[in-house]
């Protein structure tokens, strides 16, 4: 093949200097059909083929080599044909005869052609796209999933996003409502893949039937819902983008945090120094100020992100909530309430009252109590005071460990009751308030619950204390005797001495 220069040299020689071919020909030692061609084309066009080539080995396993690459889109993406066992399975079970190359590069053109093109899209500002990621990570020494909520303004690339333990729809709602309180306000639009969280029933029309939660959270916001096609390259490539984005910068190395809300914090804090980076000709952050402009204002009051289900107390005063046992008090037994679960929290309902709060725990089987919800019932059935399940871990303060050994050893089983009425102060009143009673009853040497109940009483309202004891006669009384001239010359004659 010819080197530019020379096409550059020949064209000159016929164009600007007006020599014939044939001069050029004898000229530059070239034949009449190669001068042609020279001054066809201003450079080297290289091997042109009139047809595609045959392939006479290859051409009757084609078909075969279809359908292996047609089965692979649907097989896990790390058991798909390479063109190498592609190869070696022609070989095995068609005989094939012909060589790795001409396979090699027939999959690689098969597998151009099925790509999938797609649109170029605009992003207006004030639009948003949401999604969960997953990943590793430490909380609290425990190693674990995590389930990241990402939450992505296409027009500026600002980006939320935080941490929970579990996908859920307290989650889901929970990653919205401080996602809108980052960014100062609601989107006009927002787009998802089909999250069983948001979605109940995809209709045939192509129509979605949200889900409760999900219903009642677009009527408190007022954004409109979009959905798009789940997988790679869909409408939601920007979102997608960012559970990549967040889990290889801001989630590797493995993150370690003392609890989820240190881990956030960190997070929300990585969220707002990534503004700081260029997107084009400006800043993440000065994009994001178009987006703010057109984002609505947050409404009042704030949406409780939480998961509501129905549920009954049982006869040992617990609710059942995602296969977790939550106590309540007993007087509400087999009484029909409302479970609230949040992320960190679970609140129980009756009519219009909260009646239990409780941490959050995300295992199975597991028992979560509040001593205090059994104390009533205990003060009808003291037996079982030390056979209690709820109060095995309650470890209490040791001034009320201590009246409870003094009242049992005065008292016997009516100290033991006089105990569990001093532990129901605690239903009203503060423990640390109730334990400092109970030390200044200890050393008053008032053991009784009515002399707790009135120490705890003058401590609230911050007055002296007026014990009478004239009511228990089973308490050791003080004999506080007239002083007499006598004892006080015997007290003086003896000093003397």
């Amino acid at each position: 093949m010819f080197a530019v220069e020379i096409y550059a040299a020949v064209r000159r020689f016929v164009f600007v200097e007006g020599k014939s071919r044939r001069e050029a020909a004898r000229v530059f030692g070239l034949s009449r059909d190669t001068i042609a061609k020279m001054c066809r084309y201003s450079a080297p066009p290289g091997y042109v083929r009139s047809k595609a080539p045959e392939r006479p080995k290859l051409g009757p396993l084609v078909p075969v080599i279809d359908a292996i690459l047609e089965s692979d889109k649907t097989a896990p993406p790390k058991q798909r044909h390479t063109a190498k066992r592609i190869f070696e399975r022609l070989r095995l079970e068609h005989r094939f005869a012909g060589g790795y190359t001409v396979v090699k590069d027939y999959v690689r053109i098969a597998r151009s052609r099925s790509r999938e093109d797609f649109v170029p899209l605009a992003h207006p500002p004030g639009h948003a796209q949401a999604d969960f990621g997953e990943c590793i990570g430490v909380i609290g020494g425990v190693r674990m999933k995590l389930h990241v909520f990402c939450f992505d303004l296409p027009h500026s690339d600002a980006c939320f996003i935080k941490a929970y333990p579990a996908e859920t729809t307290e989650a889901f709602l929970d990653g919205h409502v401080s996602a809108f309180a980052f960014f100062g306000g609601v989107p006009l639009s927002i787009l998802y893949d089909n999250l069983k969280i948001a979605v109940a029933r995809i209709l045939g029309d192509g129509k979605r039937q949200r889900t409760r939660a999900f219903t009642e959270f677009v009527s408190h916001y007022l954004f409109q819902e979009r959905f798009g096609r789940p997988g790679k390259g869909n409408d939601k490539g920007k979102v997608e983008a960012l559970v990549k984005y967040s889990r290889a910068n801001f989630l590797t190395p493995v993150p370690h945090a003392a609890s989820f809300d240190a881990l956030n914090a960190a997070l929300e804090e990585r969220c707002r120094a990534r503004q700081a980076e260029r997107a084009g000709r400006q800043t993440i952050g000065e994009r994001l100020i178009a987006d703010q402009a057109v984002l609505r204002a947050l409404p009042e009051p704030p949406f409780e992100p939480c998961d509501k289900r129905p549920a009954k107390v049982s006869s040992t005063a617990l609710v059942r909530y995602r296969m977790n046992d939550y106590s309540a008090p007993t007087a509400y037994g087999f009484r029909d309430v409302l479970v609230k679960g949040f992320v960190d929290e679970v609140a129980i309902i009756c009519g219009a009252s909260e009646i239990a709060r409780h941490p959050r725990v995300y295992g199975r089987g597991e028992f979560v109590f509040d001593p205090k919800h059994y104390l009533a019932l205990l003060e009808q059935k003291p037996g079982a005071l030390d056979q209690a399940a709820p109060l095995q871990n309650w470890t209490l303060p040791e001034p009320l460990q201590h009246l409870r050994r003094l009242l049992e050893a005065r008292m016997g089983n009516r100290g033991k009751r006089e105990f569990i009425q001093a532990l129901r102060l605690m239903e009203v009143f503060p423990e640390t308030l109730v334990a400092a009673a109970a030390l200044d009853a200890i050393r008053l040497g008032a053991i009784s619950f009515d002399a707790v109940k009135q120490l705890v009483i003058a401590k609230v309202e911050h007055r002296p204390t007026n014990l009478d004891l004239g009511d228990y006669p089973y308490l050791p009384a003080a004999n506080v005797k007239t002083t007499s001239a006598a004892d006080y010359m015997a007290l003086v004659s003896g000093r003397a001495a």
